[in-house]
C-alpha cells in the first residue's frame, strides 16, 4: 500500500466540491475508537479550524479532496478526545517496546488504501526516529521535491511499527480519556522497564507508574536507583504509592520507605493494608546495613519431623519470591531452626521421603550482623539464601543471592 509521511500531510491544500477550502493543520486519531486509524484532519480555513472526519476524504493525491462542501465542517473547537499527531508526538519521547529504549520522533510514517470500492483509510504504521525523518522536516519546502527524495532514497529508513510504540502522556485526564495506557511496556522484564524509566523526565516516570498494574510497577520500583525510587514514591499519591509498595517484597518496602522524609514514609504505611504495614514496620526496626535491615520476612518453612508432601504443601501456599523457594527450612517444637533442605531434593524425592533424610545444616547469622558479614558468608557457603535467626535461634527472615547483589551494586 501507498505509504505518506505526516510532515507532507501538513500544509497540503484540501480541496472541497468547490475548490481549494484550507490547508491541513492537524492529523487526528482517536485511540478510544482505533489507536491505528487517522479519526479526522483539523483544516485551517478563512473562517478558523475546521474538522473534516476521514470519512468525508474522497482522495488523498496531489493534497486532500472532500467529498462535502467547507461550510458543512464543524469548527475544530473540542480536540479533548483526540491525540495530534504533530503536537503529541512530533519531537516527542516515546517508548518503543521492543527495542528497550526511550526515542524521539522525528517523523510518522502512514499508510492508506485506495482502494476504489472505498473511501482512502489512512492509518499510523510506524515512526520515524532517524536521520530521514529530520532532513525530511529540514529541507520541507526549501528543496524541491525530486532533489528531497533523491537524498532520502539514500539514507535507511529507521522506524519502529506503531504496534510497539508506548505514548508518554503526562496528564492524568487527557491520559483516561484518550485510553493511553502502558501495555507493551508491561510485558517486559522489570530491569528493562527500569532502563527506561531511568531514561524518562521525572513527569513522565510518574506518568509511566501511575498506568502500571501495581504489581509490574512493585518489580520495577524494585530494579530502579534508589534516588530514582526515591524521586517516583514522592511523585505519586500516597494511596497509589501504598499500593504499588504492598506488592514489593517486604524488605525492598522497608528500604524505600527508610530513604523516604519520616512524614511521608508515614503516610504511605497508613495507607497500606494491616498485613503488609505490619510486615514493613517490623523491617524498619532493624538498621539498614545489616542482615536484618535486608532480610525478607516471606520464606518457606516446615516442621522438622515432617515430609516432602509436607514441604510441597507449603511450596503450593507461598505468595513470596520465586528466589525464596530455593530453599525449605526446618524447624523444631520449639521454632528453632534445625536445618534446610535444597529446593532441588525435594523435587527428585518421593512425597513420603522424611526431611530429616533430605536436611542439611542451615547456614544462619543474627539480626545484627552486618553488610560486609552476610557477603562473607554468602561467599565462603556459595549460598542461595541466608537465614536470619532472632535471640532464641528462630527464623525471622531470609536473605537471598539477589538482595546480595543489589547490596553490592549499591554500596558506597
Amino acid at each position: 500500500m501507498p505509504t505518506l509521511a505526516l510532515t507532507e500531510l501538513l500544509g497540503a491544500t484540501v480541496y472541497d466540491p468547490t475548490g481549494a477550502a484550507g490547508r491541513v493543520r492537524e492529523v487526528t486519531l482517536a485511540p478510544q475508537e482505533d489507536r491505528n486509524r487517522i479519526a479526522a484532519f483539523i483544516v485551517k480555513t478563512k473562517t478558523g479550524n475546521r474538522l473534516v472526519p476521514c470519512a468525508s476524504v474522497s482522495a488523498i493525491n496531489g493534497g486532500i479532496r472532500t467529498s462535502t462542501i467547507s461550510a458543512e465542517w464543524q469548527a475544530a473547537n473540542a480536540t479533548e478526545g483526540l491525540f495530534l499527531l504533530e503536537r503529541d508526538l512530533l519531537d516527542q519521547q516515546v517508548i518503543d517496546v521492543n527495542g528497550r529504549k526511550v526515542v524521539r520522533v522525528n517523523d510518522v510514517d502512514l499508510e492508506f488504501d485506495t482502494n476504489a470500492a472505498a473511501r482512502p483509510m489512512l492509518r499510523v504504521v510506524s515512526v520515524d526516529v532517524g536521520a530521514r525523518g529530520a532532513i525530511r522536516r529540514l529541507l520541507r519546502g526549501m528543496a524541491p521535491k525530486a532533489a528531497l527524495h533523491a537524498l532520502l532514497g539514500k539514507i535507511p529508513p529507521r522506524s519502529i511499527p506503531w504496534k510497539f510504540v508506548d505514548v508518554i502522556e503526562t496528564d492524568p485526564a487527557r491520559r483516561v480519556k484518550l485510553k493511553i495506557s502502558h501495555d507493551g511496556l508491561a510485558k517486559l522484564h522489570p530491569a528493562d522497564i527500569a532502563d527506561i524509566v531511568e531514561d524518562l523526565a521525572p513527569a513522565e516516570r510518574e506518568a509511566v507508574f501511575e498506568t502500571l498494574d501495581e504489581g509490574v510497577a512493585a518489580e520495577a520500583l524494585e530494579e530502579l536507583d534508589p534516588k530514582v525510587q526515591v524521586s517516583v514514591v514522592e511523585s505519586l499519591d500516597s494511596d497509589r504509592a501504598a499500593d504499588i509498595v504492598e506488592e514489593m517484597d517486604p524488605d525492598a518496602a522497608a528500604d524505600l520507605l527508610e530513604k523516604l522524609p519520616e512524614d511521608r514514609s508515614g503516610q504511605i504505611l497508613k495507607e497500606m493494608e494491616p498485613e503488609e504495614r505490619n510486615e514493613v514496620s517490623q523491617l524498619l526496626q532493624f538498621h539498614e546495613r545489616t542482615a536484618g535491615g535486608r532480610m525478607s520476612t516471606e520464606f518457606v518453612s516446615v516442621p522438622d519431623n515432617g515430609k516432602v508432601i509436607d514441604a510441597i504443601e507449603a511450596l503450593k501456599q507461598f505468595e513470596g519470591s520465586r528466589e525464596a523457594v530455593a530453599t525449605v527450612y526446618l524447624y523444631s517444637v520449639s521454632y528453632k531452626v534445625t536445618g534446610a533442605v535444597p529446593l532441588v531434593k525435594i523435587a527428585i524425592s518421593t512425597p513420603s521421603t522424611p526431611l530429616t533424610d533430605l536436611r542439611e545444616d542451615a547456614v544462619t547469622c543474627p539480626s545484627d550482623t552486618p553488610d560486609d558479614e552476610v557477603a562473607g558468608l554468602f561467599d565462603k557457603y556459595n549460598l542461595v539464601t541466608l537465614g536470619v535467626v532472632d535471640e532464641h535461634d528462630r527464623l525471622a527472615g531470609i536473605i537471598t543471592s539477589d538482595d546480595v547483589i543489589t547490596m553490592l551494586r549499591h554500596a558506597d
